[in-house]
């Protein structure tokens, strides 16, 4: 099977656990306005590869991946083209590679739950502490967010749950507090990390031709992450 995709990073340290060979799909029903990868919006704009093309590339790379380490999907919104996950992730599993899903958990249908079958963690992207703040920087409602991770427990896939935190935005003591407590209620989350915003990004908005919605935000500092881990402990 094939499907589109947008770039692949050979061996990543910060898209799931241990180093992991990461493709990023194309395609994206969200406008996140901290989103880092507007050039993957459009799905038809990217590289068409075949699920066995993609596995082949990985298996050059097992001997980096260590004990914890494989293949993570990523995006764009990867459950856009989810029967092409579920491919990649069906030949991981054949051949030996842990598989990582890295979502915003938008979509949930029958599709997806093959993929949830044969996905080892899921990194969940739970943007925000609200709906009124969900639906206003990213137009998804948090329902839906809040829907995927029930499955992920009722599944009992294993989850780290991931926040980027932009300052004025997201980076207040109750919303951090009720992200941290999630791991009191659901077995299934590993983690929660917390992640700056930065402006990196800021170049390809540019490039497109396009407004960048949170170029007026600072880039958030590491005392305000490291205040929030100290909070949430």
């Amino acid at each position: 099977m094939t499907g589109y995709v947008h770039s692949i990073q050979s061996l990543g340290a910060s898209d799931g656990p241990g180093v992991r060979f990461v493709v990023f799909v194309s395609g994206c029903p969200l406008r996140c306005g901290f989103c880092h990868n507007p050039d993957t919006w459009d799905m038809n704009s990217g590289t068409v590869y075949s699920s066995e093309e993609i596995v082949k590339k990985a298996l050059k790379y097992r001997a980096y991946y260590g004990k914890n380490g494989g293949v993570t999907v990523s995006g764009g919104e990867p459950l856009l083209q989810s029967e092409f996950v579920y491919e990649i992730f069906s030949l991981c599993r054949e051949n030996g590679l842990s598989t990582a899903l890295d979502t915003s958990g938008c979509i949930l249908d029958e599709s997806v739950e093959k993929v949830l079958k044969v996905t080892d963690t899921v990194l969940l992207d739970y943007k925000m502490a609200n709906d009124e703040d969900y639906k206003k920087y990213t137009l998804l409602e948090k329902e839906k967010v809040d829907l995927f991770l029930e499955k992920l427990q009722e599944k009992g896939v294993n989850t780290w749950i991931r926040r980027v935190i932009v300052e004025g935005i997201n980076d207040d003591e109750e919303g951090t507090r009720e992200l941290f407590s999630l791991k009191e209620k659901y077995s299934c989350i590993e983690k929660i990390e917390l992640l700056p915003f930065k402006k990196f990004c800021k170049e390809k908005y540019e490039k497109m031709g396009i407004e960048f919605p949170f170029d007026k935000f600072p880039a958030t500092k590491k005392e305000t992450i490291d205040k929030l881990y100290k909070l949430a402990k």
